[in-house]
């Protein structure tokens, strides 16, 4: 950075503490890179959790779309059923791929939960989707509602299962050409370029037909047809500083949940690598203490911190508290955005139809998604429409990167949940059971961060 960029950088800073400098100790560097004018956030980090509908987590919180009772499809009669309120760490693991979203789906009318089938025995999983989080689980994550903001009309880009969904956590889309997109999981594992002899992909046409096996899950073997850019692309091009936190690499996308894995450029680039995959995913408590925060990072957890039902682990919270903590508590704050979400759905039962279907397979089923930053009012809840473009689309406005041309064309910017014209608020710490140093001590669990 020149000298005079670094002067407008820290001016900016001043303007944006009311006229007072950042208390940022010797050696520490905020590191602001060219944004929107418009724009205080020079951070912005995205927290992916897994698996759980909106309604699974936050059924009963107030003024917004929750309810305690679903419906179910009987032979030709939907009847209400009452959800039961289970724990977090609750043991079953449910299906939540494509065919299973279109069947609960049920051509819009959200009652046919109780017939998907498992996919291991075939049997229907009958009342299992029925069900949410105790919220005492989950204090965390009200407290965040409470104190920051929560956006209860969020959709997965897609109705399927991880891997598509933290491809559009990183792109906004899954197409890898004009008529196919990602859908669904590969066929083994690990899921991405590194994938054994054999490894496919599952397609989606778009008329909407589940398709033959695809390609490995590897952009340098799509169709060349086709234009896959991610975040990174953009990020890249305009010098902009990204980090992927993600679980060490021990052979199986178990321990890698990565979706930078499948893309060549990054796998295939060891400089590119080295730069930006930062293992273990706690390098984000090292990197917020000693300044080297980049703009835009994604955070993902150990498989047991992940929320992930059927690991019977409750640590999900407090890790998400943690990270959030670590920032809040940090000269990072007032220029910070913090953007927690569930990648997909979990087979979880969800009450609200999600809007005008597309010919990608989404949108899918609702996720929670919570911000936290100085710029978002107490218990701020935002009914707007959002897909996982909408988050992408901030990144790119924020730091003015152009467009990916999928979902973050067609998506609204989740720029609407910020009053950047409000002075920053004071941070408010989100307590929790277990604190950072438990993270720092846990070893890792080798867990998948899905399994599915």
């Amino acid at each position: 950075m020149t000298r005079l960029a670094f002067a407008a950088a820290a001016l900016f800073l001043v303007a944006c503490n009311g006229g007072t400098p950042l208390g940022v100790p010797s050696g520490f560097s905020v590191r602001p890179q060219a944004r929107s004018p418009s724009s205080p956030i020079s951070h912005l980090v995205l927290i992916v959790q897994e698996n759980r509908t909106f309604n699974d987590l936050f059924a009963t919180f107030p003024r917004t779309a929750g309810t305690t009772t679903g419906k179910e499809l009987i032979g030709t009669k939907v009847e209400s059923i009452k959800l039961t309120e289970e724990p977090l760490e609750a043991p079953t693991t449910l299906r939540h791929t494509y065919a299973g979203y279109k069947i609960a789906y049920n051509g819009g009318a959200m009652d046919a939960f109780n017939l998907i089938r498992f996919k291991i025995n075939g049997k229907y999983e009958g009342a299992l989707p029925y069900q949410y989080v105790d919220p005492a689980d989950v204090a965390p994550y009200w407290d965040i509602a409470t104190d920051y903001a929560i956006a209860d009309h969020t959709f997965t880009t897609q109705g399927s299962s991880s891997f598509p969904a933290h491809q559009d956590l990183i792109r906004g889309g899954t197409a890898i050409d004009s008529t196919e997109s990602l859908i669904d999981d590969p066929t083994k594992m690990p899921w991405g370029c590194d994938a054994p002899p054999g490894t496919a992909t599952e397609l989606i046409t778009t008329t909407l037909k589940y398709e033959r096996h695809g390609p490995p899950p590897c952009t340098k073997d799509f169709p060349s047809s086709g234009s896959y850019e991610t975040l990174q692309d953009l990020l890249d091009a305009k010098d902009v500083s990204w980090k992927y936190y993600t679980p060490t690499y021990q052979g199986s996308t178990g321990a890698l949940w990565n979706a930078f894995l499948a893309i060549a450029s990054v796998f295939d680039d060891k400089a590119e690598w080295k730069a930006h995959i930062s293992q273990p995913d706690t390098n984000v408590f090292a990197d917020i203490s000693k300044g080297a925060l980049p703009s835009v990072s994604w955070v993902i957890p150990d498989g047991a911190n992940s929320d992930h039902p059927g690991y019977e682990s409750d640590t999900g919270p407090s890790w998400v508290a943690s990270v959030t903590n670590a920032i809040g508590e940090s000269p990072y704050w007032k220029s910070t955005a913090i953007v927690i979400v569930w990648d997909d759905w979990g087979g979880f039962y969800d009450e609200v139809k999600p809007p005008k279907l597309d010919d990608q397979g989404g949108p899918g089923f609702r996720v929670p998604m919570l911000i936290v930053s100085p710029y978002v009012g107490k218990n701020e809840i935002s009914h707007d429409t959002f897909e996982f473009g909408s988050i992408v689309r901030f990144i790119e406005d924020n730091w003015s990167l152009g467009r990916l041309g999928t979902t973050d064309e067609s998506t609204k910017s989740i720029a609407s949940m910020f009053d950047f014209k409000r002075s920053p608020r004071s941070f408010i710490t989100i307590p929790s059971k277990r604190s950072k140093s438990f993270f720092l001590q846990q070893k890792p669990s080798g867990l998948p961060v899905d399994d599915e």
